[in-house]
């Protein structure tokens, strides 16, 4: 009985350890600003979405019926995000995309209101942008939703 319970401990510390060393480290990101460069920078929506991951209210964005070839940036730190050749209509009410540019954003999980999601953000600043899910289109099989307001729009070359 004494092996049994050595044996189940010392599993039980491995698998520990193992998840302990496989843990994200929390990321540091390019563009960093205090809070109240922040607050100075962003209008009070972007600000609550980018910094403290609020959601606009679904239909209130232009951006979702931007339709012009260009690219949707950070509102943040100004980081190309999408190319209009991506975006689709989700018909949920916020810019969705299928692919993201090439080392734009970061997944994080995301645990709050008791779901489990993935939360979209910006890889130099950090901002938060939205979530992704698995019900998007060809090629990718991905929707990106984003919030319009994390957004800037760019039109001519997608």
């Amino acid at each position: 009985m004494q092996n049994r319970r050595q044996f189940l401990l010392a599993g039980s510390m491995l698998a520990l350890s193992r998840m302990l060393s496989a843990a994200p480290v929390a990321n540091v990101f390019e563009v960093q600003r205090t809070d109240a460069e922040w607050r100075r920078l962003l209008t009070g929506m972007q600000y609550e979405v980018l910094r403290r991951g609020a959601t606009e209210r679904a239909f209130t964005s232009p951006l979702n019926d931007e339709h012009r070839s260009g690219q949707f940036s950070c509102a943040g730190c100004q980081l190309p995000l999408f190319s209009s050749k991506t975006k689709f209509d989700s018909g949920t009410g916020w810019p969705s995309f299928y692919a993201p540019l090439e080392r734009a954003v970061v997944n994080v999980t995301d645990t709050t209101f008791g779901m489990l999601r993935t939360e979209v953000q910006c890889r130099r600043c950090g901002g938060h942008l939205g979530h992704v899910f698995d019900d998007g289109p060809r090629p990718t099989g991905l929707r990106y939703c984003m919030n319009g307001v994390a957004m800037n729009f760019t039109p001519g070359k997608a």
